[in-house]
């Protein structure tokens, strides 16, 4: 008997196909009810219908597969990729800018903006670390930086 490449099947898939080449005959093999195994032969026709079956389950694991592992992309995970995103202009603007006229601009922004432009420039702290920090959600951490650098940009606009 010639059994195909083994596949990996649905664990509801209860059936296994074979095929013998000498008599040129197609089997489907399967356990009853009292878990005895049991083998049918079938016609090429219903045999290849089994064969897509396989193949569409298959092509369904495959998929889901790589869903679940695009869908557990852990925080951790988001803050790396989020580091290796292109700058935004007011990022460019900042780091152009000469160290004094940022370390005076920094000064003028409200307490809460400056506390956390520091964190995140100079001390290299990620928006969950400053969010865990401060008992804050890390979306407030993230608009008070965007509020911040746009802060920024406008007081360094108006130094030259």
């Amino acid at each position: 008997m010639a059994d195909r490449p083994k596949r990996r099947k649905h664990r509801d898939n209860p059936y296994t196909l074979s095929y013998i080449e000498e008599k040129n005959i197609y089997i489907i093999s399967f356990k009853d009810g009292k878990g005895i195994i049991q083998k049918v032969e079938v016609n090429e026709e219903i045999y290849k219908t089994f064969d897509r079956f396989e193949l569409d389950d298959l092509s369904e694991l495959n998929e889901y597969d790589n869903h679940i592992e695009h869908s557990e992309i852990y925080e951790n995970n988001l803050e790396i990729r989020a580091k290796d995103k292109p700058m935004l202009l007011e990022d460019v603007i900042i780091q152009e800018s000469t160290f004094n006229e940022l370390k005076r601009a920094i000064n003028l922004l409200p307490e809460v903006q400056k506390r956390r432009i520091k964190k995140y420039y100079f001390e290299d702290k990620s928006e969950v670390e400053i969010a865990l920090e401060e008992k804050v959600s890390q979306k407030n951490v993230s608009k008070s930086l965007a509020v911040a650098r746009i802060n920024l940009k406008e007081i360094l606009k108006k130094f030259n």
